[in-house]
């Protein structure tokens, strides 16, 4: 999380990369940039916690090689989109705007493939169990 309370980016991700965001509703959603800053793609779901939406990216990325997408025309509007089917079918994740063309549209989300797998782990180390405290003696 950032100082303002509304992100957490993961270490080196500046422009690009991994991010976790509250949106209004007080719920999380991530979204992954690429190098140059633009925006690939969101999350469709929203997360209680911060943790929980970097564990569903970290799930995602785990997979990545295996990921397929549906990509479906946009109703409102001209262009298509991507979507990512996670569990009951329902969207985890989508592209983060329209393409103009159905070519263009394959394109990104091979690029949000290749994108993702180079992401690297969210791992956060566990707390250390606290146990008896070690002393180191000086013997002479």
């Amino acid at each position: 999380m950032d100082a303002s309370g509304r992100g957490h980016t993961a270490a080196g991700a500046g422009r690009g990369g991994f991010r976790a965001e509250r949106a209004p509703d007080g719920r999380y959603r991530w979204q992954l940039k690429a190098p140059n800053g633009r925006v690939v793609a969101v999350t469709a779901a929203a997360y209680e916690t911060a943790a929980e939406a970097e564990r569903g990216f970290d799930g995602l990325r785990v997979v990545a090689d295996g990921l397929t997408a549906r990509i479906t025309h946009v109703r409102d509007g001209i262009g298509w989109v991507w979507v990512v089917p996670g569990t009951r079918n329902l969207p985890e994740v989508r592209s983060s705007r329209a393409y103009e063309r159905y070519a263009t549209c394959q394109n990104a989300f091979r690029r949000f493939v290749v994108l993702l797998a180079k992401q690297p782990a969210l791992e956060r180390p566990e707390p250390m169990e606290r146990g008896p405290s070690l002393r180191t003696t000086d013997v002479r």
